[in-house]
């Protein structure tokens, strides 16, 4: 059931890279979110209250349905859908997840060690290596904003690598930056977001004018 919902997981990944709408990035990113919650507690060995508490608030409420939710408001708001036509044309973009992919194998193979759990640390890095190809092959601040919160996927992964002892403080850290990026965004999207008109990192540039 595990080894089944990390596959999945990677799909996801996968699929995030050839998207041609927004919306479907918000889609995989609660997907993503009830996907977390899943493996955290299939892998936890022994789980008390407290810690059942701050899970579900960071994987179901805020990974799965305030962050989503949040997004879709942003594209209403502002009225774009399609991705920015990216530097790199879809299919490269494949090439380059799946050349990402091979490299969190092959790293995972040669660093990993007996006290880190091989398969999450090989994921959470495939999630940060996504997130890095969202911002560096799109133009929209929408994907930057995407691969943050891939990025922020991969480190709660990184934390499951090293131990099913959740590190809250951490976690807790990420989570209120994250949020913040996402309301800070929104209320960007809001105010200028209908000025910029195609909403990408170049038109920041008009805004000193």
């Amino acid at each position: 059931m595990l080894l089944a919902l990390i596959i999945l997981y990677v799909v996801t990944l996968l699929y995030l890279s050839i998207v041609e709408r927004f919306r479907h990035y918000a889609s995989l990113v609660g997907l993503q979110g009830w996907l977390l919650l899943a493996v955290a507690l299939w892998s936890l060995r022994s789980i008390d209250w407290p810690e059942l508490v701050f899970i579900v608030a960071e994987t179901l409420v805020f990974k799965a349905i305030i962050v989503p939710v949040l997004l879709y408001n942003i594209i209403r708001r502002t009225g774009i859908d399609r991705v920015h036509a990216a530097s790199v044309a879809t299919f490269n973009q494949l090439l380059l997840s799946l050349a990402a992919l091979l490299c969190s194998i092959v790293v995972t193979y040669y660093l990993a060690d007996t006290q880190i759990d091989r398969v999450f640390f090989g994921v959470a890095l495939y999630a940060l290596l996504s997130g890095m190809l969202l911002i560096v092959n799109h133009k929209r601040i929408f994907s930057h904003l995407v691969g943050f919160l891939v990025i922020e996927n991969g480190v709660f992964l990184f934390s499951m690598a090293i131990g099913v002892e959740m590190p809250y403080l951490i976690n807790i850290a990420i989570l209120l930056d994250i949020l913040m990026s996402v309301l800070m965004l929104g209320l960007f999207a809001g105010k200028i977001g209908r000025r910029l008109h195609d909403f990408n990192s170049d038109s920041l540039t008009s805004l000193k004018d």
